[in-house]
């Protein structure tokens, strides 16, 4: 039996900002924005409490981890949560995987 070499474990993907990418706060608006070449997302509330945590060098793991303890939520739920949200912005270029 072989083992599986295409299979990553998505707990310890590191997910980061690319290059051109930032969260930023508009202070005129008062609201949080994800800035890219042509794009513009205003995060909602839980978007952004994960993308505050996407540094580069937390994994999908610790970030999942502190939003379960932070929210008493349960942990396997946040993490799939959170890896769909990433992969979308992943699918976007917004966010490396």
């Amino acid at each position: 039996m072989k083992a599986d070499v295409t299979h990553i474990d998505i707990a310890t993907l590191v997910p980061a900002l690319p290059r051109g990418v930032r969260l930023r706060f508009d202070e005129s608006r008062r609201q949080w924005f994800l800035l890219g070449p042509e794009r513009v997302f205003e995060p909602d509330e839980i978007a952004l409490e994960i993308l505050k945590r996407v540094d580069g060098q937390r994994s999908v793991e610790a970030i999942a981890q502190e939003l379960a303890t932070a929210f008493e939520a349960d942990r396997d739920e946040i993490a799939g949560d959170v890896m769909a949200f990433l992969r979308g912005l992943a699918d976007q270029r917004m966010v490396d995987l």
